[in-house]
């Protein structure tokens, strides 16, 4: 059996977020997903798969915005329900949205996004190359003084739960609509957590980057901020 390399989680020396392209706004109102302009689940099953090869093309709004909905949105208006479970329904799991012109922190329950940070961080979500080039790459945030109420003991299992359910979601998604993603554990947490502007109760726990793949074209506009 050969011996499994071990990965260095040093921080990169002189790594720092990039300024922004263009104007940054303060938030993003996204469109509403098309439910029925989707493959079926089984045929998305069998085409998921982590690609790390990405169009540096931007995503379009609207894929943007079906892509989070799918992520964590909110599938159930009456009672808030999300289409990714969360324990007794804390929604421990904030999703930050790192693209090209702002950090922004995904809102499910008003489908938008709201700015949290005014840089391209972006290359300080992982180690790997294509991570600064890639258009998008979200990060998984457990707000932990949601989880509280809950033995001190299950606090890191069960929201490592929530967010490998949310990943997957983004997952299927992306085979479903011809998009590259890959889920990232390869992070640096202190370094984005301060890129991110993030408080001490909260830990970015995984990472995943989303793009077109490399070659394909699209002809709707991009997802600008």
């Amino acid at each position: 059996m050969t011996q499994m390399q071990l990965l260095t989680y040093e921080a990169i020396p002189g790594l720092a977020p990039k300024s922004t392209d263009g104007d940054v706004a303060q938030t993003i109102d996204l469109p509403r997903p098309q439910l029925a302009a989707s493959m079926p689940l089984m045929a998305a099953l069998s085409l998921r798969a982590s690609t790390r090869e990405f169009s540096t093309a931007p995503l379009p709004l609207d894929m943007l915005g079906a892509l989070l909905w799918a992520a964590d949105g909110v599938n159930r208006p009456i009672t808030g329900g999300r289409t990714a479970p969360s324990p007794h329904g804390f929604q421990e799991i904030d999703i930050y949205v790192a693209l090209p012109n702002g950090v922004y922190r995904y809102d499910s329950p008003t489908h938008r996004l709201i700015l949290k940070h005014a840089i391209d961080a972006r290359n300080m979500t992982g180690y790997q190359d294509f991570v600064g080039t890639a258009p998008l790459d979200l990060v998984y945030v457990v707000h932990s003084s949601r989880l509280l109420t809950m033995p001190a003991s299950q606090r890191d299992i069960f929201s490592a739960v929530t967010a490998g359910a949310i990943s997957q979601n983004v997952s299927l998604f992306c085979a479903s609509a011809g998009l590259a993603t890959v889920v990232r554990g390869w992070i640096n947490h202190r370094l984005l957590g301060d890129a991110l502007s993030l408080n001490e109760d909260e830990l970015p726990i995984l990472a995943q980057t989303v793009g077109l793949t490399t070659g394909r074209d699209e002809e709707s506009g991009p997802a600008k901020a």
